[in-house]
């Protein structure tokens, strides 16, 4: 398709749909992302003709085709992205970096999930300073873009903590758009959130109070929000909405689910139903306990890993008939506190193995690799499923492993997770930090009556299916152009 004079619906998000990879010969090719919120979110944006996704580029590689590009859609130059143009931003690398790493993995992700040491984290000196000055240039080249393609009266949707600032920057460009919020992941409790310098904090919120609709997954990260703007802006909390400024700023719940269809298509596959095979030779006639996460330091993987091996302490009996599949995908590698979290949890995998492992038994199969064909295999086996995480935002996993267990699997979810709410009724939750409550909640799981796993399994199954991406992006939208339009000044 050409490049669109004006769009009337925009998406900005730190990453795209379309990734750039050399192919043979040296050229680039352009190729579709994956995922199913990204599925979802195309599917949603196709409906809507003329839509533009605004992303940045994220390689030199990238970078280098953006710039090619002239801020033209990259569906100018053949990318296949059905009825949706694609326009990468060039940001320079220092910038991204010192944005990307800096702010919004180092600063505003420990802050959400409530991962910083206060004796000895976080630090605002001025070389972070720097990093956030980067942060507001990067938000600034997003606001940019945005102004310059957006109809008048368009509908804008931003997403997530890497563009904070991005809808009141362009609420200032463009007044008379539209604009939506969503932010992915929990958000930090005022006493928590202050720990920021008092002008970024203040910043940050300003930043998102910018648009006419803030989504979240679950209603206690809306409260939290709210909390930090009265706390921190002395806004008022109207009916669910912030009021500051003369303007009332819906805060809106939108829990995400999976397309369990293409799920289990997906789980059917050559490649999956081989790796299938091959673990099922492992497994033998052991029950499962399965988890599918990134080594992320919010996933709480270590604290899981010290809860089965007390759990094969506390009932030896089991030891022999249980495995533990742990498909654990390499999350930021570039930051040092990720690798030396990489490292604990392979480490903590051997001292298990030693300890319980015989020459027929081995009580945990660990692989730190990108393996979505295995890890659909895994859950498809699962008799429970092990999801721990200290917060999230939702915590998609636990939905697809309870779609996809063949075994009526029980769920041992930390009542952080976003989904513990939907979920909470019929799963087994814990408190992520206490190793024993979760050691004590695996053994409620594998000794379940099949006749009560049946019927949890059966409601679980139902709401993890509920909000699909497709209907969740749309209910978005539909909330954000319900919005009435502000003609242009």
């Amino acid at each position: 398709m050409g490049s669109p004079e004006r769009a009337h619906l925009l998406i900005a998000s730190n990453r795209g749909p379309v990734t750039v990879e050399a192919v043979e010969g040296g050229e680039d090719e352009v190729r579709r992302g994956g995922g199913g919120l990204v599925s979802g979110m195309q599917t949603a944006l196709a409906a809507s003709p003329g839509a533009v996704w605004v992303c940045s580029a994220l390689s030199d590689r990238e970078r280098v085709l953006a710039r090619r590009a002239q801020g033209r859609p990259l569906s100018s130059v053949d990318v296949d992205t059905g009825d949706i143009a694609v326009r990468m931003l060039p940001i320079d690398s220092g910038t991204f970096r010192r944005a990307y790493n800096g702010i919004a993995n180092s600063t505003l992700w420990y802050l959400a999930h409530l991962l910083y040491e206060p004796a000895r984290s976080p630090v605002f000196d001025a070389a972070w300073t720097r990093q956030w000055r980067s942060y507001e240039r990067y938000n600034q080249e997003f606001a940019d873009a945005l102004a310059q393609d957006a109809a008048e009266g368009a509908t804008v949707m931003v997403q997530d903590y890497h563009l904070c600032l991005v809808p009141a920057m362009l609420r200032e460009r463009r007044p008379d758009v539209r604009i939506g919020h969503f932010t992915h992941t929990p958000f930090a409790p005022a006493l928590y959130f202050s720990m920021l310098p008092d002008d970024v904090a203040r910043q940050l919120l300003l930043g998102m109070l910018g648009a006419d609709v803030l989504g979240f997954h679950d209603p206690r990260w809306v409260r939290d929000f709210q909390e930090c703007c009265a706390t921190v802006l002395g806004a008022q909390i109207e009916d669910g909405a912030v009021a500051l400024g003369g303007r009332r700023i819906e805060c809106r719940v939108f829990p995400l689910g999976v397309d369990a269809e293409e799920l289990v298509a997906r789980s059917r596959r050559r490649d999956a139903l081989a790796r299938y095979t091959y673990l099922e030779s492992i497994v033998g006639d052991c029950a499962v306990i399965a988890r599918v996460d990134r080594t992320e330091l919010s996933k709480n993987i270590l604290r899981g890993l010290q809860a089965y091996r007390e759990f094969l302490r506390s009932h030896p009996e089991w030891q022999g008939r249980v495995i533990h599949l742990a498909f654990a995908y390499p999350s930021r590698y570039d930051l040092p506190e990720y690798r030396e979290y990489a490292g604990a949890i392979e480490r903590l995998g051997r001292e298990i193995e030693d300890e319980f492992g015989t020459d027929d038994w081995s009580p945990l199969y660990l692989q730190i690799a990108d393996d979505l064909p295995g890890s659909l295999a895994a859950m498809r086996m699962a008799d429970v499923l092990l999801i721990n995480p200290i917060r999230d935002g939702m915590n998609l996993v636990v939905k697809e492993g309870l779609v996809l267990s063949e075994r009526d699997a029980v769920a041992v979810l930390s009542r952080m997770a976003g989904a513990a709410p939907e979920l909470g009724a019929d799963a087994l939750l814990v408190n992520p930090y206490d190793v024993s409550e979760t050691a004590d909640a695996i053994h409620r799981a594998l000794t379940m009556p099949p006749e009560e796993k049946a019927e949890r399994a059966s409601r679980q199954r139902v709401a993890a299916g509920a909000g699909d991406p497709v209907s969740w992006f749309r209910a978005q939208i539909e909330a954000v152009e319900a919005v009435p339009a502000r003609p242009v000044v």
